[in-house]
């Protein structure tokens, strides 16, 4: 169930037309996990006027700063890479296997368009399946890697490798952003892009408000979540922070077929969610909750078995232990083309993070005891 404070107040939007507007390009645009370079520009385009400094690693991640001087860090973090294909096999009839680049869910692709990222430029293709009218037999056949194809209407090897695609070209869904009966956001990649845009939110929201902090503040655009957290490794042992709040999706669990019981009761439109696991530093997150109950902010809770399956887990066990905290995004429809985000829930994650950064104080040592 959701929390409320007693202090909770009628919502207001903290999204801008202007915000909104880089929201949408900055989930129209492909950024498939290993090649995020061209998202990860655009994301720091908008983060500028609102740091003093920036940084991009080797592999692409993308970090603002404000305070960059400062020796207390604090970091605020998301990951930019969105799910997609690798070309894994021609036939000599031009026909297209592919295997996953992260966790892409082979059930939804028949019949999706798709875009071919070559260097020649975007081949446009579909995931073929067969007719109702051909399909034979008691038991059918499931959408599965085995079976699953891409069709970019050429009718040999030759004529596919001519358009400059090759093994290992990467393939994305063409589905773009909308919004959907003016409550939520839908489109791909909301997992995790959505969480770049509200990080990037709370930045904007500390200039505007002429907001100075007493520590460093990195605002950090993580690579490579989808295939093991890898990006936020490489990033935590650079910046070394004493303090990380990172932000992800989690499910939605109100629609058929997702069990409560596992899965927890998760609902869009109640707000952030607040996680109880192994890695998130147990006083960090009773502040986070302080600070959600002193702002009136709504927000519901999750246990996670083991470990939270998101960056947290490597800013948490990084540089010897840096306490973390996770803020969860409630979602519909994960790793779909029709992901969907609950607008004030939106709102609300960036309000919590920023109430967060600023209460959060210079030097603040999170252990229980210290002797």
């Amino acid at each position: 169930m959701a929390k409320k404070s007693s202090k909770e107040v009628e919502h207001k939007s903290v999204v801008t037309k202007e915000s909104l507007t880089f929201f949408e390009k900055y989930i129209n645009n492909p950024s498939p996990t290993g090649f995020e370079w061209a998202g990860q520009r655009l994301w720091l385009d908008y983060l500028k006027p609102y740091v003093d400094d920036t940084y991009i690693d080797n592999y692409g991640t993308a970090v603002g700063i404000i305070n960059p001087k400062a020796k207390y860090k604090v970091v605020i973090e998301a990951h930019a890479d969105e799910i997609s294909w690798f070309v894994n096999y021609i036939t000599k009839d031009g026909l297209i296997y592919v295997i996953r680049n992260g966790g892409s869910d082979h059930q939804i692709a028949p019949s999706k368009r798709v875009n071919i990222h070559t260097d020649k430029g975007i081949v446009k293709a579909v995931f073929g399946w067969p007719a109702i009218h051909t399909r034979s037999g008691e038991k059918e056949e499931a959408p599965s890697l085995k079976n699953i194809f891409l069709d970019c209407g050429c009718t040999s090897k030759e004529e596919v490798e001519a358009l400059g695609i090759h093994v290992g070209s990467v393939v994305t869904y063409e589905d773009e952003f909308m919004v959907l009966n003016d409550r939520y956001y839908v489109g791909r990649a909301l997992d995790n892009r959505a969480g770049g845009f509200m990080i990037a939110e709370v930045a904007r929201l500390l200039k505007e408000n002429k907001k100075k902090l007493p520590f460093g503040l990195y605002i950090v655009n993580s690579v490579q979540e989808e295939i093991g957290l890898r990006g936020a490794e490489m990033i935590a042992d650079y910046i070394k922070p004493n303090v990380a709040i990172v932000t992800d999706v989690t499910h939605d669990t109100q629609t058929p077929m997702i069990n409560k019981i596992t899965q927890g009761d998760l609902a869009c439109g109640k707000g952030p969610v607040v996680s109880y696991a192994p890695a998130v530093q147990i006083n960090l997150n009773r502040l986070l909750i302080d600070v959600a109950e002193k702002n009136g902010i709504p927000f519901q809770r999750q246990a996670s078995s083991r470990y939270t399956g998101t960056d947290t887990d490597a800013f948490a066990y990084s540089n010897g232990g840096v306490p973390s905290a996770l803020i969860s995004l409630p979602l519909r429809y994960m790793h779909t083309t029709v992901e969907m985000i609950h607008k004030e829930d939106v709102d609300n994650v960036i309000r919590l993070i920023y109430e967060m950064v600023l209460t959060i104080e210079d030097g603040q040592d999170f252990r229980s005891f210290t002797k």
